[in-house]
């Protein structure tokens, strides 16, 4: 399964080697912009734009609404992780006192 998490494109760090600063929720990473890169050639204009951002490449520049949602989702993904955890812990310390 491949998960494209969206990420916030705030500079560009090597222009010759199409790599920018992608902040995802908070975390800064370094990606790859060229399977994005602008038919222009500026790799400027991508600077505040949001991106899907898969190991390391921004796969495809999405609408700020778009990553909203899709940050949700995976918010409320890592939620019903959490909870599947806690119901199992709780089930195996049931188990235990059997």
């Amino acid at each position: 399964m491949c998960l494209g998490i969206p990420g916030q494109i705030v500079e560009i760090t090597d222009a010759n080697r199409m790599m920018a600063m992608a902040d995802v929720s908070g975390v800064r990473r370094e990606v790859s912009l060229a399977p994005v890169m602008p038919t222009s050639g500026d790799l400027t204009e991508v600077i505040g734009e949001w991106a899907l951002i898969h190991v390391g490449f921004a796969m495809a520049i999405i609408d700020a609404d778009e990553a909203a949602e899709t940050l949700a989702a995976l918010r409320g993904l890592g939620e019903a992780q959490e909870t599947l955890e806690a119901m199992a812990e709780g089930a195996k310390a049931l188990g235990e006192r059997a």
